[in-house]
């Protein structure tokens, strides 16, 4: 649906404060969220962007828990990190708050208390997981299960994260604990319920008929599969001592879900941002423009005046949240806007495979930043030209180089730096005059006009890796009017043609200097001071007079540089030694065995031994004979190794042995003794063995 709105009102998703984030979640939610805030402020719009840390749910106590310490201290230390990357990548947020502040608290609570006053929640009396260990009910994310839908057997109790599905508790096969690792109860508990199936004939008006059009498919697919499976009530309150308590007086030791208060972070956020510029104190608030003259009560206009349009910036884990039980709380509430689009990005993977930061197959912003600290844009045309916009896309090293080489230095890079170059040389850095204009020239200049627009559609239909290529084709307009012209032949002979062509060069460079801006800010800048270039609008974009004859430049310098193969190889290097350290750190554990005295232990005798002969067991795929040198005797051992070694292979291998084992037969031949092995990430069993060769015989101690 297409009208003129007099405001906007942009949201990023909130990220959870409970680790760093990967690139693949600035594809998802937040790249594409500061391009087109970026281009509605160089279009003159009125914009607010909001986002900040989402600090509640059950997500950060058990983190607090796996890094023992405080979720307070787990918030602050997150919020700080995913801040500093951000500011580095260039998001360009109006206000990054934090959900934790009174301000948030406060909204949260009025919301709830609105909500109760309309009788638009259910107290409702129902069965929910109880962890008879820790004495506590479990809130979603303290289960994890078997997925019913895909069959991943750590899905959460809100969400599998290896599909994508959103789900209830009570749906995980053999759900368990994640306090104790038990299986938890069903007891009864009184929570809030908002009454989701009492709109759906609402939903299927606002949704299915009104925004089938304007809408990407996979957000208005994933919505109407939820629509028409029919929508059931969902518990607004969970049981937990973190989060924002419920405000009410029968309600102790209840809090606000996760997904009840996040979403209302973005309008604390304005909130807090109108509240910041009225009192002229910028405590989170850092307004990309000038909002002249300000109230506290301003936030309003952008959540309650029909003439805001509000879009939401997320990843598809996040649709039904911000497409259904959102717009309903909005809706329900009978005081707030509803969102105009949801433009949901599908996932990234990552060479292959899905992108996990517990798996360790991930690139964390800030890791990407500490080794590529001048290559902020670069990260971010690579995600553009790659989001997965309809479907899932895929991130690999090699791609980031070939498109950093191939086409930021060799087709950007190239065009601005011959342009600059060739004024310097031959009219001494300043923008020559512009003479008769041949018919490639006036070409050039007709096609320069078209791109404004074309970019701009793009963006304003969520069509980012179009609008990326489309401005890369601008610079490729460049390249190719100086490769048919070739200024430099004609120096010698026909100077004031030469600068003809580098008039129209600079021009083209001025628009590039204002086009890439949403895109690519830092080069932005980078070559606005070699063009000595002020500020101009979107509107302006086309223009082949930008730069007006005399004109003085700044100095010419490398926009991008190549990246070379040792840093690609290097990279995935890391990549792979991270994943397989997190492998190894992710294998289960066996509890320990019952406590044992140090004469218990003093009883066994463990030696260092070295295996004289090895060979296959008859009938048996399991078992090798082994006849292994202890130090003290050549004795026959029978081990179930075969699966993983051939008898070729560890004859003359140092192994720990226990020698003092009460002789077994196997298979009709008596074992003396047993081979101490260890099984790796995959279960394959390792030998023990010293570090440096010893005397057969040396005891273990």
């Amino acid at each position: 649906m297409s009208r003129n709105y007099l405001r906007y009102t942009v949201t990023a998703a909130l990220p959870y404060a409970n680790g760093p984030k990967h690139v693949g979640h600035l594809a998802g939610a937040y790249i594409p969220a500061d391009v087109y805030v970026r281009y509605l402020r160089l279009s003159g719009k009125d914009v607010v962007f909001v986002c900040g840390s989402d600090e509640h749910g059950t997500a950060i106590p058990n983190q607090a828990l796996k890094e023992n310490t405080t979720p307070q201290a787990i918030i602050d230390k997150y919020d700080a990190l995913i801040r500093d990357c951000f500011h580095k990548l260039g998001m360009s947020f109006d206000i990054y708050h934090r959900t934790s502040e009174p301000i948030h608290h406060q909204t949260a609570q009025e919301f709830f208390l609105l909500m109760q006053k309309k009788d638009l929640l259910t107290e409702e009396t129902s069965e929910q997981y109880y962890d008879e260990e820790a004495k506590v009910f479990l809130a979603d994310r303290y289960i994890v299960g078997t997925c019913p839908r895909c069959g991943h057997t750590n899905a959460y109790g809100d969400q599998c994260e290896k599909c994508g599905s959103t789900l209830s508790p009570r749906e995980l096969i053999d759900p368990r604990s994640t306090l104790s690792g038990k299986p938890p109860v069903l007891r009864p508990t009184k929570h809030w319920y908002l009454p989701l199936e009492r709109y759906e004939g609402w939903l299927k008006e606002w949704i299915l008929d009104s925004h089938q059009k304007d809408w990407k498919t996979n957000v208005y697919g994933q919505c109407k599969s939820w629509i028409d499976a029919g929508l059931q009530p969902r518990a607004m309150t969970r049981d937990l001592d973190w989060g924002i308590k419920v405000p009410l007086p029968n309600a102790e030791g209840k809090v606000l879900y996760v997904w009840f208060d996040a979403p209302i972070g973005y309008i604390s956020a304005t909130r807090a941002l109108f509240q910041e510029l009225a009192d002229g104190k910028k405590k989170f608030a850092t307004p990309q423009r000038d909002f002249g003259k300000t109230g506290k009560e301003d936030w309003k206009k952008y959540w309650q005046d029909e003439q805001s349009k509000l879009v939401h910036f997320i990843g598809k884990d996040n649709i039904v949240f911000h497409c259904i039980i959102f717009p309903i709380m909005l809706h329900a509430s009978g005081e707030y806007i509803l969102p105009d689009n949801v433009p949901a990005n599908e996932f990234m993977n990552l060479e292959g495979d899905k992108m996990s930061t517990s798996r360790g197959w991930s690139i964390e912003m800030h890791e990407y930043l500490e080794d590529f600290p001048d290559k902020p844009d670069v990260l971010r045309y690579v995600l553009l030209t790659n989001l997965p916009e309809t479907k899932d896309s895929e991130f690999t090293w090699k791609d980031f180089q070939a498109k950093n080489n191939n086409e930021l230095v060799a087709i950007l890079g190239n065009f601005v730096n011959r342009a600059l170059v060739l004024t310097q040389k031959y009219f001494d850095n300043k923008v020559p005059a512009a003479g008769i204009l041949t018919e490639i020239d006036k070409k050039v200049i007709e096609d320069l006009k078209e791109f404004p627009a074309r970019i701009a559609a793009s963006i304003e239909t969520y069509r980012f890796r179009e609008a990326v290529a489309h401005l890369m084709d601008l610079a490729r307009l460049g390249n190719k009017y100086l490769a048919e012209t070739e200024p430099w032949k004609l120096a010698k002979t026909d100077l004031p043609k030469v600068g003809s062509i580098l008039n129209l060069a600079l021009q083209i460079s001025a628009n590039l200097a204002v086009a890439i801006e949403p895109f690519m800010p830092f080069t932005s800048n980078k070559l606005k001071v070699m063009l000595n270039l002020g500020n101009f609008s979107w509107q302006q974009i086309g223009d082949s007079s930008l730069l007006k004859e005399g004109h003085s430049l700044g100095d010419p310098q490398l926009l991008f540089e190549k990246i070379e193969d040792a840093a690609i190889e290097a990279q995935i290097k890391k990549l792979n030694d991270k994943k397989n350290t997190m492998d190894l750190t992710a294998i289960p554990v066996d509890p320990a065995k019952p406590e044992i005295s140090f004469e218990d232990f003093s009883k066994m005798d463990i030696r260092i031994g070295k295996i004289l002969k090895a060979e296959r067991v008859e009938k048996s795929k399991k078992l090798l004979k082994l006849q292994v040198d202890t130090g003290i005797d050549v004795r026959t051992v029978m081990s179930g190794i075969a699966e993983y070694f051939s008898p070729e292979d560890i004859i003359n291998k140092q192994v720990t042995i226990l020698v003092n084992l009460a002789p077994r037969k196997i298979m009709g031949v008596e074992s003396q003794g047993m081979i101490l092995m260890a099984a790796d990430k995959d279960g394959v069993l390792r030998l023990l063995q010293p570090s440096e060769a010893v005397q057969p015989g040396s005891m273990i101690s």
